[in-house]
């Protein structure tokens, strides 16, 4: 199963599973560090979780991104 990106913009960029069960979302803070948090779902067959990084920039979060994307993906 893959990841359909849902938003992008200049402050926020998200995906969604295309089972609806997990998001990821890397989006500009107050400060103008990046945060991203990847949100599974309970129902999810891969279970609950929740994980939080910060990246310095948008081009960095990219990275930390693409890491819950590719660890999260169910078959």
């Amino acid at each position: 199963m893959g990841w359909e990106r849902t938003r992008d913009d200049e402050r926020r960029i998200e995906w969604e599973r295309t089972d609806g069960y997990a998001r990821v979302v890397a989006r500009e803070t107050a400060t103008g560090t990046w945060a991203v948090s990847l949100d599974r779902l309970e129902q999810a067959p891969d279970g609950q979780t929740y994980d939080h990084r910060t990246a310095p920039d948008r081009d960095a979060a990219l990275d930390p991104a693409t890491a819950l994307l590719d660890a999260n993906e169910v078959e």
